[in-house]
Formats: structure tokens, C-alpha cells, sequence
């Protein structure tokens, strides 16, 4: 099964994000994001562009690891107990990716300060 992600982004002032998939599976997968932006027209910094970005794949991260852990417990509801658990395994790496970018963002943070 492959899994193709197209993403697009406009930052102006508003968020276009399209998520295309080459197949089907039966629950909702809504990929809207809350993102303030600030309409002013001064231009953010590297570090605001950076903290934005990290923001982002932090959410995105997180929304893929809470469908794995739902496609792990279909798994294991339907007998596929090795399924179940490598997709249980994903989705904790998928956790530590997310808090690596925690980890970034702070960093940003810190030296902005």
C-alpha cells in the first residue's frame, strides 16, 4: 500500500493544505489546522517562520500517530496482533519525532529571548 501525501501551503494569509491519498479507509480524515496569522504586512522572522513550521508538523505528527493507534486496535480487534503492534510501534516513534520538534521549537525559543 502506498501512501502519498501532496501538501501545499500558502502562508499569505491564509492555509491551503491538500492531503492526497491513493487509497480508501473508512473514517474521517480531516486535516484542518488552527493557524493564527497575523495580517500585518511586516515580514516574520527566520526564528517565527521556524517556531510556525515546527507548530505545524507537531500537529501533524500527532494527528498521524492517533490514526495509527486506531488502524493498531482494528488490527488487534480483527486478530492481526503483529499489525497491531508494529503499528503501535509507529506510532510512538511518530511521538518521539513530535517531541524532537518540542524540543527544536524550545531551543528557538529560548534564543529568541
Amino acid at each position: 500500500m502506498s501512501h502519498d501525501h501532496g501538501h501545499s501551503h500558502d502562508h499569505s494569509h491564509s492555509h491551503d493544505h491538500s492531503h492526497d491519498h491513493d487509497h480508501s479507509h473508512d473514517h474521517s480524515h480531516d486535516h484542518s489546522h488552527d493557524h493564527s496569522h497575523d495580517h500585518s504586512h511586516t515580514p516574520l522572522s527566520f526564528s517565527e517562520k521556524l517556531v510556525k513550521l515546527l507548530d505545524h508538523w507537531i500537529q501533524h505528527n500527532d494527528h498521524h500517530a492517533e490514526d495509527y493507534r486506531k488502524w493498531a486496535q482494528d488490527a488487534r480487534e480483527n486478530g492481526r496482533i503483529e499489525v497491531a503492534e508494529l503499528l503501535e510501534s509507529a506510532a510512538e516513534l511518530t511521538g518521539t519525532i513530535s517531541d524532537r520538534f518540542r524540543e527544536a521549537g524550545g531551543k528557538v525559543h529560548s534564543h529568541v529571548r
